[in-house]
């Protein structure tokens, strides 16, 4: 969910189900208590939908994953626009996963709504590996351009939170760290990702905002 300030409430993007498969719906609510459904916004497969918190250029923004259509292709993040958060168009491959042996070849999705940061959008993103084992979930980093969202500034080259803890590593799905939602307090410069942990628990993570920038820029690809 993000806060939209030009409508007075927050957009919720969560992954829906059809019989086709899972797709992208919105919803609107002012307390989370009560809920105004506008349904599915993109056709299935598609899911790990965020919405960005205001237009840019005119129009609204949103990251999302569509499936992959053939199974040797990965799924990766892309970005489509709205000017009325109904009706999307002209979408466009933002992040890849990345070839090789990296943490996020297998697969990458959104985690959370973007951050907007004077540097940039933050951007938290999952990256899967996929081993003899199973799968790992890890987080990455990514910024974007304020005004253009489609040019990436930086993205972090080794994973920022993984799952070491027992309670990440033990569980209905092991090694999973899986951020939803991300809330920043500008008054004590803290930020808090609120994540799940092996499909099991919700769980907290927090820093500084400045500290996390300075992070991406030490650790960029």
């Amino acid at each position: 969910a993000v806060w939209v300030g030009e409508m007075g409430c927050y957009v919720v993007t969560y992954t829906a189900f059809s019989e086709d498969g899972p797709l992208v719906a919105m919803a609107r609510t002012t307390d989370f208590k009560t809920f105004e459904c506008q349904g599915p916004v993109m056709p299935p497969e598609d899911k790990n939908a965020a919405l960005f918190p205001r237009r840019i250029d005119g129009r609204w923004v949103l990251l999302h994953r569509p499936a992959a259509a053939q199974a040797a292709k990965r799924p990766h993040i892309w970005i489509s626009r709205s000017m009325d958060l109904e009706y999307w168009s002209d979408p466009r491959p933002l992040l890849m996963a990345r070839d090789g042996g990296w943490w996020d070849h297998a697969r990458i999705g959104i985690a959370a709504p973007p951050l907007e940061t004077p540097e940039g959008w933050l951007l938290f993103y999952h990256g899967v590996r996929q081993t003899v084992s199973g799968s790992i979930y890890r987080v990455g980093l990514v910024l974007l351009d304020l005004d253009d969202p489609l040019r990436v500034i930086r993205r972090s080259g080794p994973w920022l939170l993984s799952p070491t803890a027992p309670y990440e590593r033990a569980g209905d799905v092991p090694n999973v760290v899986f951020p939803c939602g991300a809330v920043y307090d500008a008054d004590v410069d803290r930020l808090r990702l609120y994540y799940g942990a092996a499909d099991t628990c919700v769980a907290v993570a927090t820093c500084s905002l400045g500290d996390l920038l300075d992070w991406l820029k030490e650790h960029e690809a």
